[in-house]
């Protein structure tokens, strides 16, 4: 196939700025020239959701997925910033899982894959 991974995830924010300065601080996302940032190689899913789904909040059209490595200290310094982490999760042979919200309400999952420990 032609295509190799995301090039980008592009959304509409009420306040571009300090939605970009939010996840560059507390996730390491974006923080370079136009948004950029360097990511690892591996696993991304591409995956819609029948549109009645429960796994994220019903007033939202998609949620971010981001892998993570050391899952037990990101949540802790963003329990330490003030950020809600929730419904935290394993799921055999995947991953551990925990979900945040971003200032403007947008769901992030955190994802840990079991290859990562």
């Amino acid at each position: 196939m032609a295509v190799t991974g995301i090039g980008g995830f592009f959304f509409r924010a009420k306040d571009p700025a300090a939605l970009s300065a939010w996840y560059a601080d507390h996730l390491g996302v974006g923080a370079g020239e136009y948004g950029a940032w360097d990511t690892q190689a591996g696993t991304s899913v591409f995956s819609p959701f029948p549109a009645n789904t429960d796994y994220f909040a019903a007033d939202r059209q998609w949620m971010l997925n981001l892998r993570v490595t050391g899952l037990d200290e990101l949540c802790a310094a963003l329990t330490d910033a003030g950020i809600d982490v929730t419904h935290r999760s394993d799921m055999d042979g995947v991953g551990r899982f925990a979900r945040i919200h971003d200032p403007e309400g947008n769901p992030i999952e955190l994802w840990e894959p079991v290859d990562q420990g």
